[in-house]
């Protein structure tokens, strides 16, 4: 199992590069973060100086949307950035969330997603796509790679990321629901033609190594209210049964708003309906055999890789913590 580690831009930009330099002296294998530029800095900024201080760790958004850049600048950025550092990129995309909602906009459309995918990585790899009615190339690129994994919930979505992604993003760590959100992409994978174990399958979530268990769920908490969110989008388009395990779907009930100020963030005062159970359920807490054996009963689902979410108080212990006691126990 490889291992990534998802950071907020969260100024001073200085303190995210020299805590994705600390992952890579911990194993590490991927550095991501959110891209959401009213709420935090400038992702795309900040990841040439990451791989500028790193050398060997791949960087990317979890995750970037098709609606706050054009295409082709998203696909120039990685393209450029692997031409300075050696294909050390991947782009993870979604509709959007916060950084299209705290605009006033909705998230795009799966048609959307879908072409942008196609537009993007195939310019970052020198291809010839057609944009807007027009054949681009850029002329520039040679052997170019870019990896596209796509973030998604609902089945519509899942079905896309069998079709066209490179890999998924499931952003919980629950392993039944794992189950069925893997067992759904490869089955979609397979139906466009594609071969579904060529899928990769990367599992996010916050990850917190201790012992005090109700300090650890207050700093998470947080992220039920994040992917509740999503859960709520597919409930208001499908319904609350049938579509989607009830596993996801039922903690909402008591969802009540939610204020993007506090997104991603500890102590937020809008995730109150999310009980300890899904906490547990979502995220992996505890002393470090918690974490093996969860990590250990997801990579037999086929998960390839784990991404933690590092959005709590903790930040430099857990990171040591994963390289001295959890990564050496789950090798690549």
């Amino acid at each position: 199992m490889e291992f990534g580690v998802v950071f907020q831009c969260d100024p001073p930009a200085s303190e995210v590069i020299g805590l994705a330099r600390q992952a890579e002296l911990a194993g590490f294998s991927y550095v991501w973060t959110f891209d959401s530029h009213l709420l935090w800095q400038e992702p795309f900024v900040i990841y040439p100086q990451i791989l500028a201080a790193t050398e060997r760790v791949t960087v990317g958004p979890m995750v970037t949307n098709p609606g706050t850049r054009d295409w082709t600048v998203i696909a120039s950025q990685f393209a450029t950035m692997n031409e300075m550092f050696g294909n050390r990129t991947i782009c993870g995309i979604g509709r959007g969330d916060s950084a299209l909602r705290t605009l006033g906009a909705k998230p795009g459309t799966l048609a959307q997603l879908k072409d942008c995918v196609r537009v993007v990585r195939g310019l970052a790899r020198g291809e010839t796509v057609t944009y807007r009615g027009q054949d681009l190339k850029f002329s520039w690129v040679s052997d170019g790679k870019l990896d596209v994994w796509v973030a998604a919930y609902g089945p519509k979505a899942l079905a896309l990321t069998g079709e066209v992604g490179d890999g998924y993003i499931l952003q919980l760590a629950d392993p039944d629901i794992a189950a069925w959100m893997i067992a759904a992409v490869r089955a979609s994978a397979e139906k466009a033609g594609r071969d579904p174990m060529a899928i990769r399958f990367c599992v996010a979530a916050p990850a917190y190594v201790g012992d005090d268990l109700a300090h650890q769920r207050d700093q998470t908490r947080w992220f039920g209210g994040m992917v509740g969110n999503h859960v709520a989008d597919i409930v208001a388009r499908y319904g609350a049964a049938g579509t989607v395990p009830t596993a996801l779907t039922d903690y909402i009930k008591g969802r009540h708003g939610y204020d993007y100020a506090e997104h991603g963030r500890a102590g937020n005062t809008h995730t109150d309906f999310v009980p300890d159970e899904v906490i547990d359920r979502f995220c992996i807490l505890g002393p470090v055999e918690h974490h093996v054996n969860r990590l250990k009963e997801l990579r037999e689902l086929g998960v390839d890789q784990f991404a933690l979410y590092l959005q709590h108080d903790e930040k430099e212990e857990t990171l040591a913590a994963y390289g001295r006691d959890v990564i050496p126990q789950l090798p690549s």
